[in-house]
């Protein structure tokens, strides 16, 4: 692994531009993992001269940060994080218009992100969403492994299921997304009414049922796939399945905040953050999305998206402020609510 961050520290090196080579400052919300965040920051710090002032949030946490500073900006750019919160912040005004010179690079998935949002944020990264599940635990109980959305829904994993609330978590709205986009938003909801009976607990973190799994605190974590590669590599017994019927994913994002009072300093960060060697920061932390540059190197241990039944995921419809509310409120009063 030392040998893996020297790596790309060594080709962060090369993937800054000449012209970013300047002093100064820019303020970062960071709605990736503490490592990859800090890894960037330093590595960029040392390189350019300009001091990063990284503050690491979660994606709602983040966006709720911006509509608070909206009329007085102290971010310059927020990197990572679901998508959704992403393209809210879009409509609402709070971005910026950007294009990168690297578009012409990045998987037409990254792209079709910066063209629904009118190019006031770009996809960074992809993360399919599947099952976690723990093999000593299954086997234990003599349980098989989900490979479906039905699946879930076996008396076998009763009080063994785990995922998060979607009012916290934009995993979780991610899956409820992916849900009604499958079966269709009444069916969704009788899924999901029937799959409350299993799930022992609804996490505030899109990360915290497959940390539950690996430690064997449950059965199944719903969650996305690259977050149970990073426990398996953490040594942890834990393997991963995408649903049989499909499947959604995230566009992790990264968006320059409009107003930004370092608006310089944003864009050269953006344009950087986008190169093949500063997306190597990711696996340097044990993170296995797949980049959204398709210069990247991509690690065997990233899950490969040709292999996995991924719908036509409409991030635009599911990304806007009134439907993510509206499915998050018919989740509350329907499903939150019942017995266990």
């Amino acid at each position: 692994m030392k040998k893996l961050i020297l790596g790309a520290t060594f080709a962060a090196f090369a993937a800054i531009p000449a012209g970013a080579l300047a002093q100064g400052q820019v303020n970062i919300i960071c709605s990736v993992q503490a490592d990859w965040c800090n890894m960037m920051s330093t590595v960029y710090t040392r390189t350019t001269g300009t001091k990063v002032n990284m503050s690491i949030k979660g994606s709602g946490e983040a966006l709720a940060q911006l509509i608070a500073e909206k009329e007085n900006p102290k971010t310059d750019l927020w990197f990572g994080g679901t998508g959704d919160p992403h393209l809210q912040a879009a409509e609402q005004g709070l971005t910026l218009e950007y294009k990168s010179v690297s578009l012409a690079q990045l998987y037409p998935w990254a792209r079709k992100q910066a063209e629904d949002s009118k190019f006031r944020t770009v996809g960074v990264y992809l993360g399919p969403v599947g099952f976690g599940f723990n093999n000593e635990l299954l086997a234990k109980k003599k349980a098989t492994a989900p490979k479906a959305w039905a699946d879930l829904l076996k008396p076998e994993y009763k009080g063994e299921v785990q995922m998060a609330n979607p009012a916290s978590s934009g995993t979780a709205y991610t899956v409820i997304a992916t849900l009604v986009q499958i079966m269709g938003e009444d069916k969704a909801f009788e899924y999901l009414k029937a799959l409350h009976k299993n799930v022992s607990q609804y996490t505030r973190s899109g990360t915290a049922p497959i940390k539950a799994v690996a430690r064997g605190e449950t059965m199944v974590s719903i969650s996305f796939v690259h977050d149970v590669t990073t426990e398996a590599v953490g040594g942890f017994p834990v393997g991963s399945a995408t649903p049989s019927e499909g499947t959604g994913a995230e566009i992790g994002s990264m968006s320059i905040v409009k107003g930004a009072r370092n608006m310089d300093a944003a864009k050269k960060f953006y344009e950087w953050a986008l190169t093949p060697g500063a997306q190597q920061f990711g696996l340097a932390a044990k993170q296995f999305q797949l980049s959204s540059n398709s210069q990247t190197t991509v690690d065997p241990r990233v899950p490969d998206i040709k292999k996995i039944k991924l719908i036509n995921y409409d991030y635009a419809k599911y990304g806007a402020s009134a439907e993510r509310r509206r499915l998050i409120a018919r989740w509350e009063a329907e499903i939150n609510s019942l017995p266990r």
